[in-house]
Formats: C-alpha cells, sequence, structure tokens
C-alpha cells in the first residue's frame, strides 16, 4: 500500500512539473509575439468608474487601449455582466490576451463577515479560513479573479484606522491567520471556480506608520523588520499566494514601492516569490510626493528596478517605460520578468482556454444565494464577539424577561455592521439583506416579552435632547441593552483618529442608563480598540461586537441569550488613554522596569496613569468557568534537536457548556539581545461540556526558542526559558521552568 501511494505522489508531482513546464512554454512562446508597448500593458492596472477605491485617473480612451492590448487588468468591475464586457474587449486585441479582475473583497462578498481584526478575535483558524472561502466563491462567482487581501500588517497602534483590515498586534497570532486566509481565498489550487488569487499586504511594515496616521513614514531596525513584522508575509509566501502588494509608505526614507531590499532582496531574492507585486492605488506616482522621484518618470524608473511589476492606478509604466527601455535605462529583460509572471497568473486561471470561464450569471445566481454562505456568516459573527465584563451573571439575558430597552444609535442601523471594506452590490437592498441589532432581537424574543426602542443620541454630536426618551424607556424595562460605538466609516483606511474615546456624548448616554438602577449591557461595535473608561468601571455586562456583518443581529442576538456562549479573545491590547499609544502585550523590559502597575519614581512609569492596559492581548471571559491545573514538562532540559512536550489538565467547572482559548507564552530569560517580557507560541480552541476535562497539549521545539540576533541570525540560544500557560498575557494561570543546553 505504501509503494501505491508513493508512486501516485510521484506520478501527481510528475505531472504538475510537465503541466507548469508547458505553461511557461506558453508564456514565453506568447512574450516572443508581443511588442514592447503590448508588455507593458499587461503591466498597467485601471479601475473601473464606479465605486473606486482611490482617486480615479480619467482616462476616457480606456475602452479603446484595452482593445489595443494596452491593460493588463481592472479593478472595482462587479458582476458577470460587466466583467464579460470588458472581456469582449480584451479579445479584440491583436494578441487577445485576457484581463484580470480584481476587487477588495476583504471580509465577504455579497455575504458579509465580521472585519478582519473581529475575525482575529475568534482565535479559530478554521472559521476565519472558512471565511474566505465563502468570500473567495461568491466573488469567483461574479466574474473576480483577484482579491486585494489579506492585509497582514502588524498593528500595534489602534489610532492607525486599517487596523480594522488586519490580525492585531502579534506576529504567531498574525502568521497564522496569514496561512489561514490566503489558504481560504485560493482554496485547493487556482484556475478552480471557487478559487481567486490572494494579494498580501502591504508589503512592508504600513501598519508602523509614524505617530498612526494612515500612509505616514515608518523608521525600524532591521531586526524589528525580520522578527516582528515579516513573518506574517512569509507565512502568507508559504500559503502559496499568488501575488503581493507594496505599500504606501517609506521604509527607513526609501518608499517601499522602489525599495529593492523589500522587493528584489527579501521577496524575489531571498524568499524566492514566483508570483507578481501590485502597487498600492497610485503609490508609484507618489515617490514623487514623497521626494525621492523628480517626476512619473523617475518614479517608473525606480518602482520597476525595485521589482514592483504592475502600476495600479498612476500611469507612470503606461507613458514611460518604453521610453525608459528606449533609452537604455532600462532593460527588456526587467519588462520581460514582470510580465511573464502576470501571464503565468493567467494561464493558471485557465483564462487563455477561457477568458469568460468565470462570467457564469447561472453560476454567479446560484453562489450569491446559497443560505449555507449566511450560516457560515452567522458561525464566524458569533465566534468573533468578546465579552469583556460580566459582573453578577448580568448575562446570559434570561428568556422570561417581560420587557427589554433596546437604546442607542446603532441598534436599527443595517448597513453600518457591514463595517468598513464591504463590497456594495448595486442590486443588493441591503436593509433587506443585512439583520441588524433590533431585528435580530426581534427575532429572538418571545411572545411574552416586550422590545423597547429608543436612539438616544447620535454616534457624533453634542445633542442630548434624545437623553429624555431613552431614560423613560429604560425605567420601564427590566434589562437595558445599550448599542453604542463608531461609525462604521470611521475605523478603515484614511480613518486614523487622534481620539479614541467613545465619540460624540455617547458615554454621557451610558452614565444616563447607570443612573436608572436598571442592568445595563452594552454592546460596543467599532473597527479598533477604544477607551471607554467610565463604561469599562461602571456598567455590568460588556459585549465587544466590532463590525459583524450580514448576520450581525442574530449573531448577537444568540450571545446576548446564551444561545452561544461568547468565546473571543481580543487581538489587540486596549489602552486606558491615547497616551500609552503605542502599548502591545510583548514589549521589552528595561533596566529600570516597574515593579508593579502603581510604582511611581525612578522606575519605567507614568506620574498619571498606570502602565497596564485597560484590557490586555488575548483577553475575553466566557460565561463559564476554566480552571487551569496539573502542569507538566517532558523535561526541564533539552538539546536543541529535542523537543518539550507541555501538558496541563483544563477543565469547564461552571454550569454550561464553553470554548476556551487556552494560550502558551515563552520568556527567554537571557539572550544576547533583549528580549520580550512574554511571547505567543501556541494557542488551543477548546471546547469542553459542564464539568467535563480535556489534557490539553503543546510541543515546544527549537523553532519556538528562536530569534534574530544582532546579526539577522535566526537561532535559538542556550539558557533558561520560562513556559506560560494563560487565558490572556496578562492572566497566567501555570508556569514552570526549563532549560535549552548547547
Amino acid at each position: 500500500m505504501k509503494k501505491i501511494t508513493t508512486m501516485t505522489l510521484l506520478m501527481i508531482s510528475i505531472f504538475a512539473m510537465a503541466q507548469q513546464q508547458t505553461i511557461d512554454q506558453k508564456v514565453n512562446d506568447l512574450l516572443k509575439k508581443m511588442t514592447l508597448e503590448e508588455k507593458i500593458g499587461q503591466l498597467n492596472q485601471y479601475t473601473g468608474d464606479n465605486q473606486a477605491t482611490g482617486p480615479i485617473t480619467i482616462n476616457p480612451n480606456k475602452q479603446n487601449e484595452i482593445k489595443q492590448g494596452l491593460i493588463g487588468s481592472m479593478l472595482n468591475i462587479i458582476g458577470t455582466k460587466y466583467t464579460r464586457q470588458y472581456q469582449e474587449l480584451a479579445m479584440q486585441s491583436r494578441l487577445k490576451i485576457p484581463l484580470l479582475f480584481a476587487q477588495d473583497v476583504i471580509h465577504g462578498y455579497k455575504t458579509t463577515f465580521p472585519i478582519p481584526l473581529a475575525e482575529a478575535a475568534s482565535w479559530d483558524l478554521a472559521a476565519i479560513e472558512l471565511a474566505a472561502r465563502v468570500a473567495a466563491t461568491e466573488a469567483a462567482s461574479s466574474g473576480i479573479h483577484w482579491t486585494f487581501a489579506p492585509m497582514v500588517d502588524i498593528g500595534r497602534d489602534p489610532r492607525w484606522g486599517r487596523v480594522m483590515e488586519g490580525a492585531g498586534e502579534d506576529t504567531y497570532l498574525g502568521s497564522k491567520i496569514a496561512y489561514a486566509r490566503v489558504k481560504g481565498f485560493q482554496g485547493n489550487k487556482l484556475g478552480d471556480l471557487n478559487s481567486v488569487m490572494a494579494c498580501v499586504k502591504h508589503f512592508a511594515v504600513y501598519g508602523a506608520a509614524t505617530g498612526g496616521r494612515d500612509y505616514n513614514s515608518v523608521d525600524m531596525s532591521e531586526r524589528m523588520l525580520w522578527e516582528t513584522y515579516l513573518p506574517p508575509f512569509k507565512a502568507a509566501l508559504d500559503a502559496g499566494a499568488a501575488t503581493f502588494m507594496n505599500s504606501f509608505n517609506d521604509l527607513n526614507g526609501i518608499p517601499a514601492t522602489g525599495n529593492v531590499h523589500l522587493q528584489r532582496d527579501i521577496l524575489k531574492g531571498k524568499w524566492n516569490f514566483q508570483g507578481f507585486v501590485v502597487s498600492d492605488w497610485g503609490s508609484i506616482g507618489e515617490m514623487v510626493a514623497h521626494g525621492y522621484s523628480k517626476d512619473l518618470k523617475a518614479a517608473a524608473y525606480s518602482a520597476i528596478t525595485a521589482g514592483s511589476d504592475m502600476d495600479m492606478e498612476s500611469n507612470a509604466y503606461r507613458y514611460n517605460l518604453a521610453e525608459l527601455v528606449k533609452e537604455g535605462k532600462v532593460s527588456v529583460d526587467v519588462i520581460d520578468d514582470a510580465v511573464k509572471r502576470i501571464l503565468r497568473k493567467k494561464f493558471e486561471l485557465g483564462l487563455f482556454d477561457d477568458p469568460y470561464r468565470y462570467s457564469d450569471g447561472k453560476r454567479e445566481t446560484k453562489e450569491l444565494n446559497n443560505p449555507e454562505n449566511r450560516k457560515a456568516a452567522l458561525d464566524v459573527a458569533k465566534k468573533s464577539i468578546v465579552l469583556l465584563k460580566n459582573e453578577n451573571e448580568t448575562l446570559p439575558l434570561s428568556k422570561n424577561l417581560k420587557t427589554i430597552a433596546f437604546i442607542g444609535p446603532i441598534v436599527k442601523e443595517y448597513k453600518a455592521n457591514m463595517g468598513f471594506w464591504a463590497v456594495e452590490l448595486p442590486e443588493v437592498n441591503y436593509n433587506k439583506w443585512v439583520v441588524s441589532q433590533w431585528d435580530g432581537m426581534q427575532n429572538k424574543v418571545g411572545k411574552n416579552t416586550k422590545l423597547l426602542y429608543a436612539k438616544g443620541c447620535e454616534v457624533t454630536g453634542d445633542n442630548k435632547d434624545g437623553f429624555a426618551e431613552a431614560i423613560v424607556t429604560a425605567k420601564q424595562a427590566d434589562v437595558v441593552i445599550l448599542s453604542i460605538g463608531e461609525k462604521h466609516d470611521m475605523s478603515g483606511e484614511a480613518k486614523s483618529r487622534s481620539d479614541l474615546h467613545l465619540p460624540g456624548v455617547q458615554e454621557d448616554l451610558v452614565k444616563a442608563m447607570i443612573a436608572t438602577g436598571k442592568p445595563v449591557v452594552i454592546l460596543v461595535n467599532a473597527g479598533r480598540p477604544l477607551v471607554f473608561n467610565y463604561t469599562a468601571d461602571n456598567a455590568p455586562a460588556i459585549l465587544y461586537t466590532w463590525w459583524l456583518g450580514t448576520e450581525a443581529g442574530n449573531a448577537i442576538a444568540d450571545v446576548l441569550f446564551g444561545d452561544y456562549n461568547p468565546s473571543g479573545k481580543l487581538p489587540m491590547t486596549f489602552p486606558r488613554e491615547v497616551g500609552q499609544i503605542p502599548i502591545y502585550y510583548n514589549h521589552f523590559s528595561t533596566g529600570r522596569p516597574a515593579p508593579d502597575e502603581d510604582a511611581k519614581g525612578y522606575v519605567s512609569s507614568y506620574i498619571d496613569l498606570k502602565n497596564s492596559p485597560k484590557f490586555p492581548f488575548g483577553y475575553g471571559l466566557s460565561y463559564t468557568k476554566f480552571d487551569y491545573s496539573g502542569l507538566k514538562l517532558s523535561s526541564v532540559k533539552i538539546k536543541s534537536n529535542e523537543n518539550i512536550k507541555v501538558s496541563f489538565q483544563l477543565s469547564n467547572v461552571g454550569k454550561v457548556a464553553g470554548e476556551e482559548v487556552v494560550q502558551l507564552y515563552i520568556k527567554d530569560k537571557f539572550g544576547s539581545v533583549v528580549r520580550p517580557i512574554l511571547e505567543l507560541r501556541d494557542f488551543q480552541k477548546v471546547k469542553l461540556k459542564a464539568g467535563e476535562s480535556k489534557t490539553i497539549e503543546f510541543t515546544i521545539d527549537k523553532e519556538k526558542l528562536s530569534f534574530y540576533n544582532d546579526k539577522l541570525e535566526w537561532n535559538a540560544e542556550p539558557g533558561d526559558f520560562e513556559v506560560m500557560i494563560g487565558a490572556s498575557s496578562a492572566n497566567i494561570k501555570l508556569k514552570s521552568g526549563f532549560e535549552l543546553l548547547e
């Protein structure tokens, strides 16, 4: 049996190699037929005229240029009807090279899933992969070949609006999620009709923008780059990501779009990436504004020589590359390499065999109305909710309540629940498609429960005229549910905020509701960590509901009434005040560490604020309680080629079933460079029935102990280590030590 299996695998491998050789030969044969202008055309991407996600470059001659083979890709063309129309134009070109259609399918297509940061709060890799899988299936059925996702930037500064689009602050968690999302988008293989090409962005360190201000500069050491910010990109590449997108920022003075070190040395060199790199919207032309390139021609030179293969919406390549080649400044070989990378993907997608294979209206109708997709969205949404506080078991709510007051500016919102970066299809009525929080509550409560509503106030502004009605409404109820937060478009690209407190007079509304003496449950809807100290200190129950997508209302209702026990954990640290930012759990110690959070004097501390966050990384409560006990290490001394088995018992000692995200942290006590106070190195999401216990096992190997030293060598150094098992980064339940020998 083993021989048969080995032979089968060998045959598959040989077939795959032969197929790739065939594609490469087809690419080379086609390249020989192309003029220089046609080659450059493949490097040029335009947006459609609707739903633009950046500043449009007006080009009334767009359709003629497609017919001439001078455009290789389009973005923001939605639906099989329109992708087919544009592809028909491309089929009128001399060589009939098909277009690639791209779209920002960030957290769903028609069926909207939670924003990516919310999905990361699930710590459920299978659920995250499923969300990307459904999104890919729907998008591909609508004629889309390529999504500009996942965003894998590490985000340690919640002022940066695009934290909503990533997986948070931790490199290990972020790498695991990056891998899962690529697998979800691309499925079994490119060319399957339920697969889209992933685009890993933004290469690199866009999330470290100075001051949390979008598009700003980044200045960091090579060791920080390699140890903290690059690993999620490498994980995505290892998952088979087809494309990468460079970032808007400069890194140490060199714009990423023109950065040879990032694109040639690391991505295409050390990592041997065989896909292609696309610029972010207009980022090639923006090198002029950076003060790095004299003009658009100089920008085109810098970008193409640095390894940016496709120009999104700056027209730098379209109008300058041919001249640069003729002047001998850019080699034809550089152009050919970029063109080959793009053509190879078009062949892999099967577009040369059938340019319209993704533009099937019947398949589109079927996939966009698949009821299983909504079920998946509901499942992921429930798993993304984080229970921050639950005094006196305020939650879950009793189904025997007579009267519930549902108050707040977000209660009856529909499209807002989709969050930023949601695809909006013109034919969809989102007031019917999206389940509002009010609708979700109505779907849940029985006929014997009366549901009251008052808006109270707007998300922004200082108008308190609605407070009186809200107070009267609250006093009639057995419990008050208050839904507050950001507007859905206050987080996202170009949505940096200097003030992260709850906007407007919403926290005053919280005070008014608590003053009624009624039990108050807070729902916080946001795309980033917010500051809400009064609410956190005084409200008895708080759920962080992010923006949950199509099934938001049903998911929230399921959690409120205990039909789903919340299991989310924070993927980002929540600060007490903006002055603590950047704040993240795995920081370095100092020569004068504060012995406790209230310490003052000549130690690393604030004189007016505790060092500790309001809510730490990895934090999240449950309606049940878990007990950790019996930590065992298979050895207390290991060599570098050996492993340690870590085991302990997890017990559900509460009254209901629940899921716990158990987290393994490691501390390297002494190193040749300063190491973080602790680092996440593994986790498991474990479901236990009430009264059930289970032995949990982790394996610690050399890889989990390794880091980059001051020579950028990746290795584990001999010495003492501490292993910690916790319910969060600040709630370590069990710990022990071991030694790594020479």
